[in-house]
């Protein structure tokens, strides 16, 4: 039998090793995609979370207008629905509907100061549902507070209920950044994620 002459060696050898490159190939391209494939999820959770921040940050900033519009109640320390310690699931101090006008409405008392509680209790009652509804498993607090942020510059939870500013700390379970083995896949509101603080209004 005669042996096989030394192109068609070559050539044979040659279609043996494409067949190796392609298969590495395919094993870098899988490599590759599934890097991608983490990257996106990853770019997918800081895209919500950054709609997340946004949100609160404007419920925050929804709730300082109420809070100045209603400024007889606001600057009270005592007896003020604004202020509270609300968790999942949050309810208003004394929820109603009920902002004081119209004929379906009867507020204690019938001064302004009883109405404009009344009001107070109608729009936390409103608020916090939206909120709710809105973030996952939210907590908010709205305080007076001289110091928000700890000696390492963190937003904390606790208030000195003192100062003439008063703060809306909003937090809510995210999903977590820590990979390790041992980490949960949620993050509770230990600290806050938005601290607004409700500079007076001019009439104040």
């Amino acid at each position: 039998m005669p042996h096989p002459l030394p192109n068609q060696t070559r050539r044979q050898a040659q279609y043996g090793f494409s067949l190796v490159e392609v298969l590495i190939s395919i094993v870098v391209l899988s490599f590759g995609m599934l890097a991608m494939v983490g990257l996106q999820a990853s770019a997918l959770q800081a895209n919500r979370e950054a709609r997340m921040q946004s949100t609160a940050t404007n419920l925050a900033r929804e709730l300082a207008e109420k809070m100045r519009g209603n400024h007889d109640i606001a600057i009270l320390t005592a007896n003020n629905p604004y202020l509270g310690n609300f968790a999942y699931p949050m309810s208003a101090t004394t929820p109603t509907y009920c902002y004081g006008v119209g004929q379906n409405c009867d507020v204690p008392g019938g001064t302004e100061i009883a109405k404009a509680t009344q009001v107070a209790n109608a729009e936390m009652t409103e608020w916090l549902a939206r909120v709710d509804d809105i973030l996952p498993e939210g907590r908010v607090r709205v305080c007076f507070d001289s110091a928000p942020f700890d000696a390492s510059g963190n937003p904390q939870w606790d208030c000195t209920n003192s100062g003439d500013i008063a703060v809306v700390k909003i937090g809510w379970t995210r999903g977590s950044t820590n990979r390790t083995p041992t980490a949960t896949a949620l993050e509770k509101a230990t600290i806050p994620s938005v601290v607004f603080p409700v500079t007076p209004a001019s009439t104040l």
